[in-house]
């Protein structure tokens, strides 16, 4: 076999390599089918955790916000969607991420920056039904999130 059919050989090779990382990276993640319809998403016991402690404070966040909204205080209720908001999911180890599945992902990214657009709107109009209208919208994520995905921990990580 010549050089050259050789380096072509090795760049398919490379090539579909990069592509199937590229899938299972940013596509797909490590999830699959689980009995009960929804997608089960495969972490270590610490990468639960971590998944499962946003979320709590995703939900510590909206109590904090329907209180804000009770008490017409907008600053704290810009401070609690602040909390949750784009910045947090910079905490996430790209490992993790690798994990997850698109749609899952994609579902993160849009409540983070719901919770950003919260903040945000709270500071400047201070006004309790458009703040409730925002959280509603951003609780149909958690709701569809939570209908779609559980995570199950993978022993042999």
């Amino acid at each position: 076999m010549n050089t050259q059919k050789l380096s072509w050989i090795l760049v398919a090779i490379f090539g579909a390599s990069t592509l199937f990382m590229v899938y299972k990276f940013v596509f797909s993640g490590s999830a699959e089918k689980s009995a009960d319809g929804r997608l089960a998403i495969h972490l270590n016991v610490d990468e639960r955790d971590l998944v499962l402690e946003e979320m709590r404070t995703f939900l510590e966040s909206v109590q904090l916000i329907t209180q804000g909204v009770a008490n017409d205080d907008f600053n704290s209720v810009a401070n609690a969607a602040q909390k949750v908001g784009r910045a947090a999911q910079q905490e996430v180890p790209g490992t993790l991420v690798g994990k997850l599945p698109l749609e899952f992902k994609k579902m993160g990214f849009d409540t983070h920056s719901q919770f950003t657009q919260i903040g945000l709107d709270a500071e400047q109009f201070s006004d309790s039904k458009h703040t409730l209208q925002q959280l509603s919208t951003v609780l149909q994520n958690c709701v569809a999130c939570h209908a779609t995905f559980k995570f199950e921990v993978d022993v042999n990580q």
